[in-house]
């Protein structure tokens, strides 16, 4: 079984999308552990059908390199961002992770990458899709 981390904050609604086209689209094969910088972020994606869920500095770090992948927006990768819920230790954990981390290039916190097309969060959400499927890690 393949366990993916996703990782949100503030009030968990883009996890909470996540988990929620995950558990519709990879119903059985897939165990989706829910990491929340808050308590209300990890509630959020509970409510959408993540397996287990575990919230703050230390249960991001010690579940990070205990997942093949990690899903979230790109700002988990960067200390502070999220109105500072991200710690430079959460964001250095994701980041040395083995764990194939698949961000969505949501342009929260004023870094843009240049050659990624903006998109609306549900057509990011298919792209993930397709590429958890394409990567044949389900």
């Amino acid at each position: 079984m393949i366990r993916i981390a996703v990782v949100d904050g503030q009030g968990g609604g883009i996890g909470a999308l996540i988990v929620k086209r995950i558990k519709e689209e990879f119903p059985e094969s897939i165990e989706i552990v829910a990491l929340g910088t808050n308590a209300a972020a990890t509630s959020s994606m509970m409510k959408s059908r993540a397996n287990k869920g575990a919230t703050g500095e230390n249960a991001i770090v010690w579940n990070s390199s205990r997942v093949d992948i990690i899903i979230g927006p790109m700002s988990i990768t960067f200390a502070d961002a999220m109105l500072g819920e991200v710690t430079a230790k959460m964001a250095s954990a994701i980041i040395s992770s083995p764990a194939r981390k698949i961000l969505l290039p949501l342009n929260q916190e004023g870094v843009e990458i240049i050659g990624v097309n903006r998109e609306p969060l549900p057509h990011l959400i298919e792209s993930m899709i397709t590429r958890i499927r394409e990567d044949g890690h389900v």
